[in-house]
């Protein structure tokens, strides 16, 4: 299948995706794997940074993030105009619209992620071993298939 029919296929997906989320009133629960466009994300963002799992921002985040790649966190991470539509569209519906939309649209400064990393002090952030809190792999081994459960989370020295 050529680059311009797969990214059509993956907007249609995304499309239908974001339909049916909406009118069972909640995203489906299956965020990383599984879909072509689950794939073009890991592909695309997943080549510069952790693929986060939608989940973490609210379909307005992503919206407000896919639509100024151009400065991306200080980086250009454009995106052929297909390609970005059906990534905004799988992101979006798949983003939580319960969460209220963080600071900048950084995952790092949600209130739930604050919540959730509160008794760490600033200098765990530091380590060589972390060097970010965006860096969630270096904590929580299935940061990558978008699971965060606190039992198998690991603090590097």
């Amino acid at each position: 299948m050529s680059s311009a029919l797969r990214v059509a296929a993956l907007t249609i997906a995304a499309a239908a995706l974001q339909s049916s989320a909406h009118a069972a009133g909640t995203a489906p629960a299956d965020t990383r794997a599984g879909t072509d466009a689950a794939a073009l994300y890991r592909q695309e963002c997943g080549a510069c940074h952790t693929a986060f799992a939608p989940r973490l921002l609210p379909p307005a985040s992503w919206n407000a993030l896919m639509n100024d790649l151009p400065h991306h966190f200080g980086a250009d991470a454009s995106a052929e105009p297909a390609t970005r539509r059906a990534l905004t569209s799988w992101l979006a519906s798949h983003g939580s619209a319960g969460r209220a939309r963080p600071e900048d649209d950084r995952i790092t400064r949600s209130g739930w992620f604050r919540h959730e990393h509160s008794e760490f002090p600033a200098d765990v952030w530091s380590r060589p071993s972390i060097k970010s809190p965006s860096n969630c792999g270096a904590c929580h081994a299935g940061a990558d298939s978008g699971v965060f459960d606190e039992h198998d989370v690991r603090i590097p020295r």
